[in-house]
């Protein structure tokens, strides 16, 4: 008897439930401050194969509000318990208030079956905004972090600094921008990277972070220094508000005694070298060019570079500096060059020697005394360079200044003028005309030749319209997509992270392959899938829309699942696609 009644409550059950519809309006929260967004979520629930949806939900009056984002999402399902189909739809919509106080939203309004079918209103409170309030919620959800591991450094030695942002809410990491390093007199800073990393979601305390720099800070006074803040900009849904990051110091250690004479500030691993950039032979009162390139890494774009001596055997002007550096693992790393002007003042042997440079090595912790570099040099005289030249080069230079000396005397030139003819000679033109007229109707016989001779060709052998099948697969064939155009630009959509791109033009491909199979909706092509090409293909189908769906109506699309799914719609229509 007991079972009777169990089986008998299972029927009433599912007689309920058959042809149920459920619809429900609801905003986030009562209470709203400021222009702080509206969040209405609207539900729709179709229990039942036999519910037709006659009309699209429409909306109460929204007029106090502006529209500032909307989404949707449809689920499809069977229920395993009372074997019935359930559909659900949900709509989001984000307002923002224009006046402040109780708003009533209204109904939501839907037909169904010949029913209507509708939502009960409700009242939001919008209260005044206050400013700090305002400014207090955005910066206590969002941190700056300033992270310098190695504390303990050189004076003119690099450290290495990672600037890392961390919130409640992972949308909040994509607001900040406008980054700004540290500057100060006792430091130098020189930025490594600005290109964020992944999210990390479990990050400190479980609060998701992202790291937004990497910079180097190379103290130049030794004691206790301290790097001030980094700031930044978040941009907040009502204005931009500004953060700023911890402070952290440095133990900057003086550098040993005993330093040798021609050290200065350079700190790190380096290599001096100097050589003729001039092609030409020396000779004295004229230009050369002299290059001293200092190559290595440290702190390579602040340190003082070695200078030419001076000497009496020749003049030296200031150098014309050029470098070509990167960021490092222990510092600035590359080579600057200084191109030195110099114009020797005597004939015969000259000696250009730099400046004494030196260096502390913070690897072994001592001085490296590199000394002078010299560039051993001959110089001539005017007449030894005459005498020294081949009577080929003699030959050109007394041309040279023959052609730029002596005035040469000019040529005369006559021009070739045709004479003017007194007559005009009208039988020529008429020739002329004759043959142009001749010209034309041939080329008219010769179009309605061809003209006839087409049209019985096409009376004797007319063509084979063929048969229903295979004008259907002449029109496929025109209308083929080139499916590499898209995966190329989604592939390019996904780098740039323009997502909502990515997903119109997904649509777009998608269309245009049911245009291909002539199918006009998603459950028509499913069909045909399972029936032209396998069941397989069909349910991947399926199955992929589903996926498509649920990441395009996520909060948060991240860039492994964006790969992911890029992955699966090659494959998919790439397969019948060919």
């Amino acid at each position: 008897m007991q079972n009777r009644f169990i089986y008998i409550l299972f029927i009433l059950a599912s007689v309920i439930s058959y042809g149920q519809v459920n619809l429900s309006l609801e905003a986030d929260k009562n209470d709203y401050s400021g222009k702080e967004p509206v969040n209405l979520t609207i539900i729709l629930e179709l229990n039942g194969s036999d519910l037709v949806q006659q009309t699209g939900l429409q909306l109460p009056d929204l007029s106090k509000f502006n529209i500032i984002g909307s989404g949707s999402v449809t689920n499809t399902f069977i229920d395993p318990a009372t074997n019935t189909l359930i559909t659900q739809k949900i709509s989001r919509i984000a307002l923002e208030p224009k006046k402040k106080g109780k708003i009533k939203i209204g109904s939501v309004l839907v037909t169904i079956n010949n029913k209507i079918y509708k939502t009960e209103p409700f009242d939001v409170l919008i209260k005044d905004v206050e400013k700090k309030p305002i400014a207090s919620n955005t910066l206590n959800d969002v941190y700056l972090n300033m992270e310098i591991e190695d504390r303990d450094v050189y004076q003119d030695q690099p450290t290495i600094a990672v600037l890392r942002v961390y919130s409640k809410n992972m949308d909040n990491l994509r607001k900040v921008k406008n980054i700004r390093l540290p500057e100060q007199d006792n430091i130098n800073v020189h930025p490594v990277s600005f290109v964020k990393s992944e999210i990390d979601p479990s990050g400190y305390g479980n609060m998701p972070s992202q790291v937004l720099a990497v910079f180097m800070v190379f103290p130049n006074e030794a004691g206790y220094v301290e790097v001030p803040s980094v700031s930044a900009s978040v941009s907040s849904f009502a204005n931009k508000n500004k953060i700023v990051s911890n402070k952290v110091k440095l133990n900057v250690r003086k550098l040993p005694e005993g330093s040798p004479e021609g050290f200065k500030n350079a700190v790190g691993n380096f290599n001096v070298s100097v050589y003729n950039a001039s092609k030409e032979k020396v000779e004295i009162k004229k230009p050369l060019n002299v290059v001293i390139k200092v190559s290595g890494e440290g702190n390579l774009s602040d340190m003082e570079l070695p200078k030419i001596a001076a000497s009496p055997d020749y003049d030296v002007f200031a150098p014309k500096i050029t470098s070509t550096v990167s960021p490092g693992t222990t510092g600035i790393k590359g080579e600057i060059s200084a191109n030195y002007v110099v114009i020797p003042k005597k004939a015969g042997a000259i000696s250009i020697k730099t400046e004494q440079f030196a260096f502390f090595n913070p690897a072994s912790k001592e001085y490296v005394d590199l000394g002078q570099e010299t560039l051993a040099l001959n110089a001539f005289s005017h007449e030894q360079i005459l005498e020294s030249r081949s009577t080929v080069e003699k030959v050109n230079e007394y041309t040279n200044s023959f052609l730029e000396t002596v005035d040469t005397p000019v040529l005369k030139t006559t021009s070739l003028k045709v004479k003017e003819k007194s007559r005009f000679h009208w039988n020529i033109l008429l020739t002329n005309i004759f043959i142009l007229l001749g010209l034309f109707i041939a080329y008219l016989l010769f179009k309605t030749w061809q003209k006839k001779r087409t049209l019985v060709k096409e009376s004797v052998e007319p063509k084979s319209l063929g048969s229903v099948a295979e004008t259907e697969k002449e029109i496929r064939e025109k209308l083929t997509t080139d499916v590499n155009d898209y995966f190329s630009y989604l592939e390019n959509l996904k780098d740039n992270r323009d997502y909502q791109k990515f997903f119109e033009t997904l649509d777009e491909l998608d269309l245009d392959m049911r245009k291909q199979y002539f199918q006009t909706s998603s459950e028509d092509f499913t069909a045909y899938l399972e029936s032209h090409k396998s069941a397989s293909i069909a349910d991947e189908y399926k199955s992929l829309l589903q996926r498509i769906q649920l990441i395009k109506y996520s909060p948060v699309q991240s860039s492994e699942s964006m790969d992911e799914l890029l992955k699966a719609v090659v494959n998919f229509y790439s397969q019948i696609s060919k």
